[in-house]
């Protein structure tokens, strides 16, 4: 008697763990969300001064991480949602065409070697909730005067 329900409670607990580990560990399997990974995109380029964007190619972070947020909220305390940001890059120049005497065309934009899930870096990383497109140009925008 005593090993049937040592036996079962070892069942339970394995099928509450099974089932447990596989709700905490893929919430986004379930909605197919791609794990944070280096992807190709297209950006656009505009300096302050030049007439137009120029689209470039490069390597960006992009995908989903775990976060978490605790049930008990304690005053004060710091709490940091991980996002897919840069583990690993370098800054590539490009000139600008068609850019005015006086006005410098070289511009800087970060090329991604490799990602990782962390604390959002304001320095490299679009921290935001809803960002811009990484191809969205300002000069595209109508200006009223």
């Amino acid at each position: 008697m005593m090993a049937q329900i040592s036996r079962m409670l070892l069942a339970l607990m394995l099928s509450l763990f099974v089932g447990a580990s596989t709700f905490i560990l893929s919430p986004a399997a379930a909605f197919q969300l791609p794990p944070c990974q280096l992807i190709n995109q297209t950006v656009s380029l505009e300096k302050e001064g030049c007439p137009s964007c120029h689209p470039v190619e490069t390597t960006i972070c992009s995908g989903h991480c775990i976060t978490k947020d605790p049930v008990i909220k304690i005053p004060f305390s710091n709490v940091y949602q991980h996002v897919c940001t840069y583990r690993d890059l370098y800054y590539k120049t490009f000139e600008l065409p068609d850019c005015p005497p006086g006005v410098d065309p070289i511009v800087t934009y970060p090329v991604a070697l490799s990602c990782h899930c962390g604390r959002c870096a304001m320095d490299t990383s679009d921290c935001t909730f809803e960002s811009l497109q990484p191809d969205f140009c300002m000069n595209d925008i109508p200006f009223y005067y």
